[in-house]
């Protein structure tokens, strides 16, 4: 893949550093240098120690990502929202993992994305994972269909410029849930299990903010709008529990089952910046058919 800048400066720079301005690591200039990439000023090969002028132009060819051995190729349907030569944006369904474990190397979506990859011929075959979900959430992730847009893609993620909103439907005691809060809680994994996670003021830094949609408290239960802003094993789930509010369908952490086999968690909507282009891009998926029933359940009785 080819990417092509114009050197606007006034004063001659290095070429190492006006790379470094365009988000291109040093781990990636190493995959260029060794792995038959190539790096050029007005169409001449250069090294990175190379002075560039004003007004020239350079090419950073990246080479091809060749498809690794270990993630299988699982066909399956891939409900694509967004797509371009950088990004690609689908909506999970539930039921399924994002990406393979050491005992379930394939049936999840990265294998299926795989699958996708390879049914339309495209030369990066590397999956890229930058947001994922708990098998049993749906909604919006995002793929990075090469190294490169993964790098400043997470960039984004830690700087916490990406939107990542969820609709909930929570219960036990949901009389105590505010208009709107901040959820300022450390979390860490349980000492006896390799799953659950717990809130532990010497965990890592765990923040949940949440708007009280509804809610209808002689059924205890209630509907709320989610944004993330970290991203915690479990993050979610473990917040509402501690609350005394688990989610509906979630087995693990108290949540009754009796309505849906499943949480009752969909992100439904993503925002971020394109990584090349620079533009704004955002996404709303409507929950699944599970979520929206249990939504007109309680709709008709909020007691705001």
């Amino acid at each position: 893949m080819r990417f092509e800048y114009h050197y606007q400066g006034l004063e001659p720079k290095l070429l190492r550093s006006f790379l470094k301005e365009q988000g291109i690591s040093k781990g990636l200039l190493a995959k260029v240098k060794f792995q038959g990439g190539q790096i050029l000023v007005n169409e001449e090969e250069r090294t990175v120690r190379f002075s560039l002028s004003p007004g020239d132009r350079v090419s950073f060819v990246i080479p091809d990502e060749k498809e690794h051995e270990t993630m299988l190729a699982t066909p399956g349907p891939v409900d694509i929202v967004y797509e371009d030569e950088h990004v690609l944006v689908v909506n999970k369904p539930a039921g399924i993992a994002s990406i393979p474990a050491q005992y379930h190397p394939q049936g999840t979506l990265a294998n299926r994305v795989k699958a996708y990859y390879q049914d339309q011929g495209y030369v990066d075959q590397v999956i890229h994972i930058v947001t994922r979900l708990d098998r049993d959430t749906s909604g919006l992730m995002v793929f990075a269909k090469h190294g490169f847009a993964h790098a400043k893609l997470d960039k984004q993620l830690r700087a916490h410029k990406f939107l990542k909103k969820y609709q909930a439907l929570v219960g036990g005691n949901v009389g105590r849930l505010k208009e709107h809060e901040l959820i300022d809680r450390p979390i860490s994994r349980e000492r006896n299990s390799l799953m659950r996670r717990q809130v532990d003021p010497a965990g890592q830094v765990a923040q949940t903010e949440y708007w009280l949609d509804y809610r209808s408290v002689p059924e205890s239960l209630a509907l709320v709008d989610i944004r993330l802003h970290t991203g915690r094993t479990h993050q979610i789930r473990v917040h509402f529990a501690d609350l005394g509010c688990p989610l509906l369908g979630d087995d693990m952490y108290g949540g009754d089952t009796a309505r849906i086999q499943r949480q009752a968690l969909h992100c439904y909507e993503l925002a971020f910046v394109h990584p090349f282009t620079g533009e704004p891009l955002h996404f709303i998926q409507e929950p699944p058919a599970d979520i929206q029933h249990l939504v007109s359940q309680i709709s008709s009785d909020k007691t705001r």
